[in-house]
């Protein structure tokens, strides 16, 4: 797994799921889908991301091919570090 999935899945075991079932957090699993996240926690998530990686997320890309999975995250976050270096 990478760090970028490390990172991301500790925060959401923390801050969404309170430490437990991180079973229930796969690379692919569907956090909306899955109850994991709701729309105030994905506000929460973008906060993090921008926090810990040093960019900021447009509103434009507050969507879920980019925030709704370990996954897509992890693509997302590559690629905007990829444009900004």
């Amino acid at each position: 797994m990478s760090d970028i999935k490390i990172q991301v899945k500790q925060y959401i075991l923390d801050n969404f799921l309170m430490g437990g079932e991180p079973e229930k957090i796969t690379d692919s699993v569907s956090f909306i889908e899955k109850g994991i996240i709701d729309s105030t926690g994905v506000l929460e998530l973008v906060s993090f991301i921008q926090e810990t990686y040093k960019f900021r997320v447009e509103d434009a890309e507050m969507v879920p091919d980019n925030l709704d999975s370990l996954e897509k995250i992890e693509k997302y976050v590559r690629g905007k570090l990829a444009s900004a270096g």
